[in-house]
């Protein structure tokens, strides 16, 4: 921005040339006597009290001016006496145990340097505060260069010539002029036609235009703007561990619009310090507090968010330091600031302030590494304030339809148990009633006549009971097998079975393990073996149990058995199995093989079961509850 340039170019032309008035003006502690003092006293008698000698200190009046501690001697420095100062004797004394710096130090003062602190003293020795913390005041122009100089910088440069005896250069030629002149308001080289445009033009105005021509032009705002982007730390990359890409470039983008438009110094430091709690906050006010994400991030594993929090808050007040103040602001993270007047607590009471974020500790190597701002493209930023405006009033409207919809919903729920549900598909392929039948010899016993949901149950009494051929789990058929079931007892042993002996032929079955329902599955290659155990059955009660088996639109899915409508076996097998189970075993009741006299049968408790029913489809959980009931 050339009013910040601006700015920064003449504080830099005052501080260079501030000595150019001084054979008329009063010597300045900053321009003068600061820099002699911190070359040759200060390493011993600054502010650092592990260094410090003699326990005297020359860095402020409040020390050097005062009577010395042992309170037997006069202070260092008395104003308007430079005789009656022990500085100004300790540097002119001529014994190698007096004299100051001291000679093993390899450091010795200029006469002129010692001339130039006897008249500081003599004008009465004022210390000023850090140049930076100083308004700056305009001084009074030299009427040095009256033959040549052509504006104030050229007649503070001319005093300054004139004070060294030096002649001043002869003017360069209009070509290399124009050359420096974009370099340094570019940092690109003119064009063949720019420069050609330029000799044509003889008009002492010409070198004017030029200027307000490259001020006004892109290659300026982005030349400026890269030298500020480098001082505020940006980067398209984390700049910690994986380093990866960050997108932050919007706020770039920012930087360079706000040198185009010449923005003031003050609105430029206000909306990036915090234009997003501007009231009414644009989106450019928003973006430019991007510059408060222009530090490293890292999201290493093992890194501490408290340790980082605190490493960030501080990165941010150095950075305030050096860009805005001027000021090395770091020194002061772990102790009072040696050489500028910034304590530790002034130091964390500002980093209180850049704490106050949502930004996370660590960024998860994300790009976009919230918070974060939609930014539409410029061109589309018209239409978008129309949609958000569009969308708002949408948001409005559900909201009252939602509340309108309270009441109907009300109505609609006083009448639902009049409401008939939508039926589901159940479809059943083959239904085994099981009722038992009395025994020729007379009716059943009182431990056999049970009474299930159907009528009179069927007792697994061992006997080998096949109720059906087999059925099959292909990867591109549905089945599923549900039946009713009783318990007395805590039976072990086959209560649903499609499986010949051992475990190498293919085959499922469902079995009881102390009361409690199991699911076992092979395919007899070593690709599919599996064995779980789930819920228990309650004894005395009936339970529904049912396996369900859906490779269609529900591959997510896994072979489930289900009791009493709730999951209970997982198989841990996705319903997409690598190959098809085909048994060769038919569909039997409580026995697990019956080949070659080889069985297993069930033991250790009494199983009743009713209703078994074999469906072409499998069942979602809300399904099954629903098939339960």
């Amino acid at each position: 921005m050339a009013l910040l340039c601006s700015r920064v170019t003449l504080v830099s032309v005052l501080g260079l040339f501030a000595g150019v008035a001084s054979a008329s003006a009063r010597i300045g502690y900053n321009e003068s006597i600061q820099p002699i003092l911190a070359e040759n006293c200060f390493q011993c008698h600054g502010p650092d009290s592990a260094s410090r000698k003699g326990k005297l200190r020359l860095d402020g009046a409040a020390f050097s001016t005062q009577p010395r501690e042992n309170g037997d001697r006069d202070p260092a420095i008395v104003p308007g006496k430079p005789a009656a100062s022990l500085v100004i004797e300790r540097l002119r004394a001529k014994d190698p145990d007096e004299v100051m710096p001291p000679p093993e130090t390899h450091k010795q003062l200029k006469p002129a340097e010692v001339a130039l602190l006897e008249q500081w003293i003599a004008e009465g020795a004022e210390y000023e505060a850090h140049w930076s913390l100083i308004a700056p005041v305009r001084p009074t122009v030299p009427t040095a260069g009256a033959r040549w100089a052509r504006n104030p910088i050229d007649a503070f440069i001319a005093a300054r010539l004139d004070a060294e005896k030096l002649r001043p250069s002869g003017e360069e030629r209009p070509e290399r002029l124009l050359r420096r002149l974009t370099l340094d308001l570019t940092g690109l080289p003119p064009t063949p036609a720019e420069t050609a445009d330029f000799l044509r033009d003889p008009s002492p105005a010409a070198y004017e235009r030029v200027v307000d021509r490259l001020l006004a032009s892109d290659a300026c705002a982005e030349h400026f703007a890269r030298h500020w982007l480098d001082a505020v730390r940006y980067a398209d990359t984390h700049g910690i561990h994986i380093d990866n890409y960050r997108s932050i470039w919007p706020y770039r983008d920012w930087v360079v619009n706000a040198f185009r438009r010449n923005l003031p110094f003050d609105q430029f430091t206000v909306e990036q310090m915090a234009g997003d709690l501007l009231p009414n906050a644009t989106i450019e006010q928003r973006v430019a507090s991007g510059y408060n994400r222009c530090l490293s991030t890292t999201s290493e594993g093992g890194a501490i968010n408290e340790e980082y929090e605190a490493i960030y808050a501080k990165d941010r007040v150095d950075t305030l330091g050096t860009v805005w103040l001027g000021l090395t602001a770091g020194c002061a993270a772990c102790h009072d600031h040696k050489f500028d007047p910034i304590s530790t607590k002034d130091f964390y009471s500002l980093t209180a302030f850049f704490r106050n974020n949502t930004m996370p500790a660590m960024d998860g190597n994300r790009y976009d590494t919230p918070p974060t701002l939609f930014v539409p493209a410029v061109a589309d930023r018209p239409a978008w304030t129309r949609i958000e405006q569009e969308l708002a009033a949408l948001k409005g409207e559900l909201t009252a339809r939602e509340r309108a919809g309270g009441e109907a919903f009300d109505q609609w729920l006083a009448r639902a148990s009049q409401l008939t549900p939508m039926p589901r598909d159940f479809t059943v392929r083959q239904l085994v009633a099981l009722r038992g039948e009395a025994p020729a010899d007379g009716p059943l016993s009182a431990s056999e006549d049970v009474v299930g949901p159907y009528g009179r149950a069927v007792r697994l009494d061992g006997a080998p009971r096949e109720v059906g051929s087999a059925v099959a789990l292909r990867r591109e058929a549905s089945v599923s097998l549900s039946l009713m079931v009783r318990v007395d007892g805590q039976p072990d042993g086959p209560l649903l079975s499609c499986r010949d002996p051992g475990e190498a032929a293919a085959g499922w079955d469902i079995f009881l393990e102390q009361g409690k329902v199991g699911l076992r599955i092979t395919d007899g290659t070593g690709l599919v073996a599996v064995r779980n155990v789930g819920g228990a059955l309650t004894a005395g009660q009936w339970h529904h149990v049912l396996l369900t088996f859906d490779p269609g639109a529900w591959r997510s899915r896994t072979i489930e058995v289900f009791l009493d409508g709730k999951s209970t076996v997982n198989s841990g097998i996705s319903t997409f199995l690598p190959v098809d189970i085909v048994p060769a075993a038919p569909l039997r009741l409580g026995v697990a093989a019956a080949a070659q006299g080889t069985q297993t049968l069930l033991t250790g408790g009494q199983v009743w079961v009713q209703d078994l029913r074999v469906f072409d489809r499998g069942f979602l959980a809300n399904e099954v509850k629903e098939l339960a009931d």
